[in-house]
């Protein structure tokens, strides 16, 4: 069975989602992450034991990988595809099992600002290293914020932002949270092709994010602090 959960793993990280797949075209023919996550199922193998040492062991691969600038966006989009598909199959065993994920993330890009590859990038990480994603989508603002902190006490909350001029609105969220007095508080990590340490630091940001596997890291911390 070890040997399957690597194969499960390799596979996640090659993006090879099934044996139709044409990506990558070195493994035409041979099985894909869904052929074998139903292998081992058929198997009797424990779906939260796949999950892990199967799928999320994949996606820290291609995590690091990318943190290292050995891999690019497409490739961790394909990975990303390849794990979904397994999860997929993985979700209604994982749910009569009782389990549950490592935790729970809020992620919106702010007010003014229509870009979503970078957030989407993130999710698409955080979903792969066991997370529950609720993504607010584009041009959130202030106030939807605060309600999505309020309906998840104790969630994590990413603020995204491509422009230089929507940056400012990172800064007026951040002010709405904590003026909201939510229980317990909420703890923020925030980035963007414009965003510093700096301009995290002054903002009163919990942590900064220059990427997306730093932005895993990033929230694990925040989650274990």
């Amino acid at each position: 069975m070890q040997e399957l959960l690597k194969t499960i793993a390799d596979r996640v990280i090659a993006g090879r989602v099934d044996a139709q797949s044409p990506h990558p075209p070195e493994l035409a023919g041979q099985p894909g992450v869904k052929e074998l996550v139903t292998q081992a199922l058929d198997q009797g193998a424990d779906p939260l034991t796949v999950l892990n040492q199967g799928l999320l062991a994949g996606m820290e691969v291609v995590g690091r990988q990318f943190r290292d600038c050995e891999i690019f966006i497409p490739d961790v989009l394909v990975a990303c595809q390849a794990m979904r598909a397994g999860a997929d199959l993985l979700r209604p065993h994982l749910r009569e099992g009782g389990a549950s994920p490592l935790g729970k993330f809020i992620i919106g890009t702010v007010k003014g600002d229509l870009h979503d590859i970078g957030k989407n990038l993130v999710s698409m990480m955080l979903e792969g290293a066991g997370f529950e994603i609720v993504d607010l989508g584009i041009n959130v603002p202030e106030e939807k914020f605060v309600e999505a902190a309020r309906a998840h006490p104790g969630v994590p909350i990413g603020l995204s932002a491509l422009l230089s001029t929507t940056m400012v609105n990172m800064e007026k969220t951040i002010r709405a949270l904590r003026a909201a007095n939510l229980p317990g508080g909420v703890k923020t990590v925030i980035g963007g092709a414009p965003i510093t340490q700096e301009f995290a630091d002054q903002i009163g940001a919990d942590a900064f994010a220059p990427d997306a596997s730093l932005a895993v890291e990033a929230v694990k911390r925040l989650m274990a602090a």
